[in-house]
């Protein structure tokens, strides 16, 4: 029986044939490691083409992927001179899964996240594990990444996909040899639970998270002024919620999130989420600084958000990502593969720290510079529409949304960054905080539960592994019985996670100003990460372990 049919009829799990332990014979050390792939096929110069393979190396003309193997981690190497190259696949023949799998996504989860039995033609970005009788095992490609790359499953064959656009189009390396991604893999030991291999499976694709000194809570405007706000509702927040968080030493934050800045007329005329400069006020804040200190003299430590790819009116067109059919976007965005770009966006940053503000919130991404969200990546299997190309198409995307965020980084300085609407592979390591889920409401219970609950669950086994991983706010209006936004509260508050609230003043009274005052006190200390006991029979987890207690929540 060949080995196709072998694993074919026989039904192992993924584990059990794409991965192998390795013993140091100097340490004894015992580690997995997984398999050369049985194929591999790219897309040069839009062809699809198939290499010969022989042990380590893989050709096709001039294309070359290579793959070293060192401690566990195998890594890809590819060389494509003088063609543009889409994307190189690995191909490894094994069982058709019937076992549970947990995915996870580009950018942030949708409440979407999941163990689930695997299906046919499904992909998972960055990384999926896999349950089984046997115990847990998991297969990813290390944060940081050179390319995009997602798992699949299809027919009995398991893929990974290594995307190389610049753009839409293919890359064109040049004579440069590309450390495209680096493999690394984990099986149980023993009895261990999957929420346990998780945890460990995470910190060993971030070799060094970037974490924030202390746990980080505190408030921001948005679920329930969306965008609407000014000085002095911020003010007038700030001092609602400041003695709440009284006598602690460890101080919270005051977040302006969106509407503070002078709207650009390249954008829908309403909206607040497109700023011309990302550095002037509008009428409603005549003085960012002054408001910064006056924040901290309340007790609080001023935060600010942005969207950095904004155009100012006026912007030279050959500095702007291409205007095509094929390209989804609200408004003309910076190409962030142009060096000049780059140092507008750190100059934004710098400006921030000038006004004394010490944590930036910025967003927006993937749908500025792709077109979509995460979710449609997944769902079309492309992140982007092709005939469309980066002003540097030497580089890849993952290349260049890297140097953005490195650029983000060495301007904000000691500043904290929290990405929302970010690359959460490209974002570990860099940045301190992310938000891992899409939005929460402070109008909607229902997108609260989805999104929030299903978040926390799924994606909190980032936290301190990648960031702190930020699973969003708690809207604390009156459109959302007290009831029911006290049990997210207090569920973040107890998680380990950073906890922020939109507190609308008119739904904060005495029982909601005593509740967030119990939960600042709890978020201001590092806490065990929240385990939820039930996530493998349900998207929304209502067993939970928290702080060393087992608790319940009725989330209907």
């Amino acid at each position: 029986m060949n080995r196709r049919n072998f694993i074919r009829t026989t039904g192992l799990s993924l584990a059990a044939t794409l991965l192998y332990d390795k013993v140091f014979s100097d340490t004894g050390e015992r580690i997995t490691a997984i398999a050369l792939p049985d194929r591999v096929t790219a897309i040069v110069d839009n062809q699809l083409v198939e290499l010969s393979t022989a042990g380590d190396l893989c050709i096709y003309q001039d294309v070359a992927v290579n793959f070293e193997e060192a401690k566990g981690v195998l890594t890809v190497f590819i060389q494509a001179p003088g063609v543009s190259l889409s994307e190189v696949t690995l191909l490894w023949e094994t069982s058709r899964s019937r076992n549970t799998v947990l995915n996870d996504q580009w950018e942030r989860t949708y409440g979407d996240a999941s163990w689930h039995q695997a299906k046919d033609g499904e992909r998972f970005p960055w990384y999926f594990m896999e349950h089984s009788p046997a115990g847990t095992s998991g297969m990813s490609v290390k944060t940081n990444a050179s390319s995009f790359c997602a798992w699949g499953l299809d027919n009995g064959q398991l893929s990974l996909t290594l995307d190389t656009r610049s753009g839409g189009n293919g890359v064109k390396l040049g004579n440069r040899k590309l450390k495209a991604a680096e493999l690394v893999s984990i099986t149980s030991k023993g009895d261990e639970a999957p929420f346990h291999t998780a945890r460990k499976f995470m910190k060993l694709m971030c070799d060094k998270p970037r974490m924030p000194k202390q746990p980080v809570y505190g408030i921001n405007d948005w679920y329930f002024s969306y965008g609407n706000n000014s000085s002095k509702l911020i003010m007038e927040h700030t001092r609602l919620i400041a003695p709440a968080a009284a006598g602690l030493k460890n101080r919270p934050f005051s977040m302006i999130d969106d509407g503070w800045f002078k709207t650009s007329p390249c954008g829908p005329e309403g909206k607040w989420t497109w700023g011309d400069d990302m550095i002037t006020p509008n009428a409603n804040f005549p003085d960012m600084k002054q408001l910064a200190d006056d924040i901290r003299k309340e007790g609080m430590r001023p935060g600010l958000w942005t969207r950095p790819l904004s155009i100012k009116a006026g912007t030279k067109e050959s500095l702007l990502l291409p205007n095509s059919s094929t390209r989804r976007s609200d408004m003309p965005v910076l190409d962030p593969s142009i060096p000049e770009n780059l140092q507008t966006i750190k100059n934004y940053f710098k400006v921030y720290h000038q006004w004394g503000y010490e944590m930036v919130k910025f967003d927006y991404t993937s749908w500025d510079i792709f077109g979509k969200w995460g979710m449609q990546m997944t769902r079309d299997k492309a992140m982007t529409q092709s005939d469309w190309s980066m002003y540097d198409s030497s580089k890849t995307n993952a290349e260049i949304i890297s140097g953005m965020y490195n650029a983000i980084r060495e301007a904000a300085g000691e500043m904290y960054v929290i990405g929302c609407n970010t690359f959460s592979h490209l974002s570990a390591g860099l940045f301190e905080l992310n938000r891992i889920g899409d939005d929460t409401s402070g109008n909607e219970w229902e997108r609260t539960r989805k999104m929030g609950v299903n978040t926390l669950a799924f994606r909190g086994i980032h936290h301190g592994a990648f960031y702190a991983a930020d699973a969003d706010c708690v809207g604390v209006t009156t459109k959302v019985p007290w009831e029911k936004t006290i049990k997210w509260l207090e569920l973040v508050a107890k998680s380990g996670t950073p906890l922020f609230i939109s507190a609308e003043p008119e739904a904060t009274k005495e029982a909601q100003l005593t509740s967030i005052k119990e939960c600042f006190k709890l978020a201001s200390q590092e806490l065990p990460l929240g385990e939820p006991l039930d996530w493998m029979e349900t998207q929304v987890p209502t067993k939970w372990k928290l702080n060393g207690k087992v608790e319940t929540f009725d989330w209907q």
